[in-house]
């Protein structure tokens, strides 16, 4: 009966062996979890021990594509702060020119704050772009970290109604 249920689990999850089982079907197996006897989910632990490294792998990938988002994210504002002095400085340099009218002074100092303003929003654009990748890699890192905690609590509740099962009291 035991091995009957895992071969239906297996096929449910279109995998030939446990060793198939990759990260995203880890989810559709902690879906059929609670469907499966303690006795055949127990059993089926046993045959992932792999968990474990799954999940720190999975993690690790995470962490990894997020500090690459952040690096391009930092060159590309550097990017832009280098243009934005760039252009103040030019600014700057006509504004210390002699030869300016009021009317041309009053423009380069419009440009100039223009410029200031472009880079005030251009980091407050960032801020949430940065919240966002951060909360999707916490978010990411917690359901690693649940799916384990499913796997253990499958684990001790599974031993504790076998424990059940077996005392006399039972």
């Amino acid at each position: 009966m035991e091995n009957e249920n895992e071969a239906r689990i297996k096929r449910a999850l279109g995998i030939p062996s446990w060793r198939h089982l990759s990260k995203d079907k880890v989810v559709n197996f902690v879906a059929a979890m609670p469907e499966m006897s303690a006795e055949v989910r127990l059993k089926l632990i046993e045959k992932f021990p792999v968990f474990k490294d799954l999940a720190k792998n999975s993690v690790e990938a995470m962490v990894e594509a997020h500090k690459s988002t952040l690096s391009a994210n930092e060159k590309s504002q550097e990017h832009f702060h280098q243009a934005a002095r760039q252009h103040r400085d030019a600014l700057q340099k006509d504004l210390d020119r002699d030869d300016l009218s009021w009317e041309q002074r009053l423009s380069l100092h419009e440009f100039f704050q223009q410029n200031v303003n472009q880079e005030s929003q251009k980091d407050s654009e960032n801020k949430p772009f940065l919240e966002r990748t951060y909360r999707t890699v916490a978010v990411g890192a917690g359901a690693a970290m649940a799916l384990g905690a499913v796997f253990v609590g499958a684990r001790i509740v599974g031993g504790s109604k076998e424990s059940a099962e077996d005392s006399p009291e039972a």
